[in-house]
């Protein structure tokens, strides 16, 4: 195929004519039906049967489409990273039909519904690939993916895919505690202010607790060992985690997923579906942009690389771009766009990677890229003889297991896996709070493999106060990674941890549960030293990056890039660290700044 414009036109009625602006091949078959075509429309009779499948068709064609050499058209909007904040701000924006918007994803598909085909065997004749079972997320660690994993564009683990992380994370949907925004998000971005735009979320994006279709839980020994050793003993209270957000301190009960019909949901299934059916909208993927072209404070355009080939995608006057692709691929945009730090512009420009920008044409911030965080992550072994092990895996799943799921989308492989979720705090002398989080999962790890035994995972949250930058090296592409500062640089973090697990620990006589990889009577300092050394267990990257282009210092409250005119970034590096998972927290950010971006353009 050449090009990779597709655009529906027409109506949706059964037998009715549908025109899509797309060059094909003089003859081509889709899904075993006849295409004609010229080089500029295609046109088919749907029958009723075919109706269900016309947005996968549209999907498929961009998706399979060769790149061209010049993209001569131009948009009011350019989004880079379909990432769930991405996805969401350009399928927001595209809701005016006067508006034109672009989508841009350097990677490739993802859902069954995206053209993502990667599966393994036991998933033959379903509409499914790998991503769409819940189940499977697991295995992208024991089985990776080239697909969808980031291929030499970072130093650090994540997704370059349609859905961005969102695509191979567990799916875990945490809202935010309303002190979150009010502690630690600027005016324009308080609890109050966001409120709509959680309201929205919940409106488009369902979720719930209870994921298998059957209504049964699964996976319950660990729950109940962990209920009767924070609830029974440590005076946590059970409930439904998102009914009572505003709950963060001694709280426990079932993890929440954006899952929807037993299946991995999320913005590309909710948003983007309904985005790809207006014509002022176009998803182009394995395109990869390498800077913002600008003229002053006036973004332009983007240059992008597609298969080699360098071209400019223009931006229409009074346009905007949007920068959507995480919170280090963000910040390594604006810096290889001449915005940053002076001595990594410097670098950058030494190494041809700024284009022709002089230096005269440089935005001096060291923001960008600045306050870059993570959760510290501890993995402690538990083990008990009621506890009861489960192992995923991506090829051949118990007979039993497999068929539930595939008959009725019930069972263990319809969630990621793990029983509990908990949190708490701790008050420093001062009167700051720091979050803890803790979670029981589904099967032990590295020497600690029996059938009695699962990991309790152990995060640090919102108030801790180590931080590190987007560093760019790793050869001459100048790859973004984290600095070695973002945990522990504050020893005040690895304190607040330590005390969380010494509570913990002291509500463990009774309920039979053991840890095995770190002494249930170590003190408060013995624990410091353990989670702060390198072992298999501890300093653990989570992976939730963000926060690394903060509202104030590197853009402002309309998300607009401070000394640009028309240059948004909109994405987890705006979003301060929170007291949960963030992932809805980030899609949060992106409903709000879709309203504060819609009215600079209104």
């Amino acid at each position: 195929m050449e090009g990779v414009q597709c655009a529906l036109n027409g109506s949706l009625d059964p037998g009715s004519p549908v025109w899509l602006d797309v060059q094909v091949p003089p003859a081509a078959t889709l899904w075993g039906s006849s295409w004609t075509a010229t080089n500029e429309h295609c046109v088919c009779i749907l029958p009723s049967m075919l109706l269900p499948f016309l947005l996968q068709l549209l999907f498929s064609i961009q998706l399979q489409a060769s790149p061209i050499k010049r993209q001569a058209t131009s948009y009011d909007v350019i989004v880079v990273g379909s990432g769930p904040a991405g996805v969401i701000v350009a399928s927001r924006l595209s809701e005016n039909p006067a508006r034109s918007v672009l989508l841009i994803e350097g990677g490739g598909p993802s859902y069954w519904v995206t053209g993502g085909r990667e599966r393994p065997q036991w998933l033959t004749g379903t509409n499914l690939s790998r991503v769409d079972v819940p189940g499977l997320y697991s295995t992208i660690y024991s089985n990776p993916s080239t697909a969808l994993l980031c291929q030499n564009k970072i130093r650090a683990y994540g997704a370059c895919t349609i859905g961005g992380n969102s695509a191979i994370n567990a799916g875990l949907f945490y809202e935010p505690p309303a002190s979150d925004f009010d502690k630690y998000f600027p005016t324009g971005w308080k609890h109050s202010d966001v409120s709509p735009a959680i309201t929205r979320l919940y409106q488009k994006q369902p979720s719930t607790d209870r994921p298998s279709l059957d209504g049964l839980y699964y996976q319950q020994s660990g729950y109940n060992a962990a209920k009767q050793w924070l609830v029974g003993n440590a005076n946590y209270t059970e409930l439904n985690i998102n009914a009572n957000s505003r709950q963060k301190t001694k709280v426990f009960g079932h993890p929440v997923y954006d899952y929807q019909n037993g299946q991995r949901s999320g913005p590309v299934i909710t948003y983007l579906q309904q985005a790809l059916t207006r014509p002022n909208f176009r998803l182009q993927s394995g395109t990869w942009v390498q800077r913002v072209v600008r003229t002053g404070n006036t973004a332009t355009g983007v240059v992008v690389n597609i298969n080699g080939a360098t071209s400019t995608i223009p931006l229409k006057p009074n346009g905007r771009v949007i920068l959507s692709g995480g919170a280090l691929k963000s910040p390594e945009l604006l810096m290889k766009s001449g915005i940053g730090d002076p001595a990594v512009l410097t670098t950058l420009s030494n190494a041809n990677q700024l284009g022709s920008l002089p230096s005269s044409q440089w935005i001096n911030n060291t923001a960008v890229g600045a306050g870059l965080f993570d959760n510290p992550n501890t993995f402690i072994e538990m083990t008990a003889p009621t506890i009861q092990a489960y192992n995923y895996v991506y090829e051949n799943p118990p007979a039993a297991d497999q068929n539930l799921y595939l008959t009725k989308k019930s069972g263990h492989y319809s969630f990621a896996g793990g029983s509990c979720s908990f949190w708490d705090t701790i008050t420093h002398a001062d009167g700051s709070v720091a979050g803890v989080q803790g979670g029981l999962g589904n099967a032990g790890y590295q020497a600690y493999t029996d059938a009695m035994t699962v990991t309790m995972n152990i995060y640090g949250t919102s108030g801790l106060k180590s931080s590190g930058r987007v560093e760019l090296g790793g050869g001459p592409d100048y790859l973004p990674g984290p600095s070695g500062d973002v945990y522990y640089s504050n020893p005040q973090d690895a304190l607040d941890i330590a005390t969380f697990i010494r509570r913990l620990f002291d509500a463990l006589p009774g309920t039979g549960l053991k840890p095995l990889n770190l002494d249930p009577s170590s003190t408060v300092a013995q624990i410091v030293s353990y989670i702060t050394s390198w072992t298999p267990y501890t300093r653990g990257q989570v992976n939730h990056w963000s926060s690394s282009c903060r509202i104030g210092s590197c853009v402002d409250r309309n998300t607009t890039v401070i000394g640009m005119r028309n240059l948004h970034v909109v994405d987890a590096s705006i979003v301060a660290p929170l007291s949960v998972n963030p992932q809805m927290g980030v899609m949060i950010a992106a409903e709000r700044a879709w309203e504060l971006i819609n009215g600079l353009m209104s």
